[in-house]
């Protein structure tokens, strides 16, 4: 009980003085070690539709996973609560997995990357298979809203003939 009395009180040091005042003990080393692990620590989900499921869960998270990707989109820039401006950023749709062969787009999960890593992203279309990987930062009107760290195109739904020279 006593050194958790004591990792406390480095804690509540460690939050309400200037890094410039800090003094770097073992203890304070491995408090901080613990919080930076909890701040990195990726959840890997089977669907997206989790996130939607249980959004607070997830809040101030990083997750990853697969799915099917629809479209860029503009939905839930510029609002207020959870602000991202689409001058800086692009909104990205997937597509339910919940539903079937139907094809929805799962706009309850609002996914938000810069314009200028979406550019690396020309060749992506609606169906292919996306890897991603971000932080849910917000879970304004009970819907999850997420940025997108890292996309990876898993595969084509439509793969491209080789060219043949």
């Amino acid at each position: 009980m006593k050194n958790f009395i004591k990792a406390l009180a480095l804690v509540a040091i460690m939050m309400f003085v200037p890094a410039s005042y800090a003094v770097s003990t073992p203890q304070a080393n491995a408090v901080q070690a613990k919080i930076n692990a909890a701040n990195t620590a990726v959840v890997s989900l089977n669907s997206p539709t989790l996130i939607v499921n249980n959004p607070y869960t997830y809040v101030n998270k990083n997750v990853e996973f697969n799915a099917k990707f629809n479209k860029f989109s503009t939905l839930g820039l510029d609002y207020k609560p959870a602000m991202r401006a689409s001058q800086v950023y692009i909104g990205v749709l997937l597509e339910r997995d919940d539903v079937g062969s139907n094809i929805i787009p799962l706009s309850e999960l609002k996914m938000f990357m810069k314009r200028t890593y979406a550019e690396k992203f020309t060749d992506v279309e609606s169906g292919d298979t996306v890897h991603i990987k971000g932080r849910v930062f917000s879970a304004a009107l009970g819907d999850p809203w997420m940025d997108i760290t890292e996309m990876k195109i898993i595969s084509h739904k439509n793969p491209k003939p080789a060219n043949n020279k």
